[in-house]
């Protein structure tokens, strides 16, 4: 589960150059622009990340209705904290004193308080997108697709430093999961398994446009014959998927990830890229491959940046190792996090 609000620590605090009322606060990797005078270096305070949905009946976060409300059939109402800029500076979520919140008295640094403080992440819903019926939760231990944003754990870098790695073009659509297991094919979304559609399904076009997807390739078949327990996972595209921002005109399928369903381990690049021919599907596009990762965080924020073929901006990129790094002497699974391009987040509409 995504750790959305967190106690932290303020390490930095930086003028806004002609702002008199605000400056700029900085926890992590992240940037926020707070009240001048709220906080000073050392304090601890309660972070919401970006993508927190707030109750609106609490009294400590009445000043954000104004530009934050938000209400439709699947969330409820609350307060939706997103990307903003405030004189040119970036505000990447919302930092609060935690004195205003005497239910976290004992809560240390670093602690996920966001069930405590009742907070959802703002998503609609998978059904909204994916079409089809559920059948279940992912079966076999399947991962779930949710990367790390680097901002929140800075020390990934350090621990990839000087390791080989890969970047890839973060694709915008939804999760999508292929699996073959004991002679089983299956269909997942980032949560739920589906049912294959029957024939009144099909007739009628109210399948999953996942299961299409698979009956167009072969995949069922093609999956068989490799005669491996895998899970393919990739980002589904496609119109009417999120804002459709690499303008297809038919759904596509960018494999980014394929998981060996005995061992539950990552395959390497060169494993996924073998596989993903194998079965006609395309990767995410790999942008860059080293022996040796040096960037730092601003480096890497630079790096997100772009545009898909469509002209639009790109949601950001994906960097992982090549092989699993060796942590205080034990070998941990592989490093893998998200970059998203602030541009990306600033344009994302509601």
């Amino acid at each position: 589960m995504r750790k959305l609000v967190t106690i932290q620590e303020i390490t930095k605090i930086r003028p806004i150059e002609g702002a008199d009322a605000i400056e700029l606060v900085f926890i992590m990797g992240w940037q926020c622009v707070a009240k001048k005078g709220e906080f000073k270096q050392g304090d601890l305070c309660v972070y919401f990340e970006v993508d927190s949905f707030l109750p609106v009946h609490d009294e400590r976060y009445e000043f954000l209705k104004a530009s934050s409300y938000r209400k439709n059939e699947f969330m409820g109402e609350g307060l939706r904290i997103k990307t903003m800029r405030f004189r040119g500076e970036l505000s990447q979520g919302l930092f609060l004193p935690l004195e205003k919140f005497p239910e976290l008295h004992s809560a240390a640094v670093g602690e996920n308080v966001t069930e405590l403080l009742k907070i959802k992440k703002w998503e609609l819903p998978e059904k909204v997108t994916t079409g089809g019926r559920q059948k279940g939760n992912k079966p076999h231990s399947i991962p779930t697709t949710d990367e790390t944003r680097i901002q929140s754990n800075e020390q990934y870098l350090e621990q990839l430093a000087g390791h080989a790695y890969y970047m890839t073009t973060k694709m915008d659509g939804t999760s999508c999961t292929y699996y073959h297991k004991d002679g089983e094919f299956g269909v997942c979304g980032r949560n739920f398994e589906y049912h294959e559609p029957d024939a009144e399904e099909i007739r009628t076009n109210k399948g999953s446009p996942m299961w299409d997807f698979a009956y167009k390739f072969n995949l069922p078949e093609k999956m068989k014959k490799l005669n491996r327990s895998i899970a393919i996972q990739g980002e589904f595209c496609a119109p009417g998927i999120q804002k459709n921002r690499l303008k297809l005109t038919e759904p596509n399928l960018y494999v980014f990830d394929i998981v060996d369903l005995d061992t539950l381990k990552y395959l390497s690049i060169d494993e996924i890229k073998n596989i993903s021919e194998t079965l006609g599907l395309d990767i995410a596009p790999v942008e860059e491959e080293g022996e040796a990762f040096n960037y730092t965080l601003p480096a890497l924020l630079e790096r997100a940046k772009g545009k898909y073929p469509s002209g639009l901006s790109k949601e950001g990129i994906v960097v992982r190792s090549k092989e699993n790094i060796k942590i205080a002497g034990k070998f941990n699974s592989r490093i893998s996090f998200k970059v998203i391009n602030n541009e990306f987040l600033l344009k994302e509409e509601d």
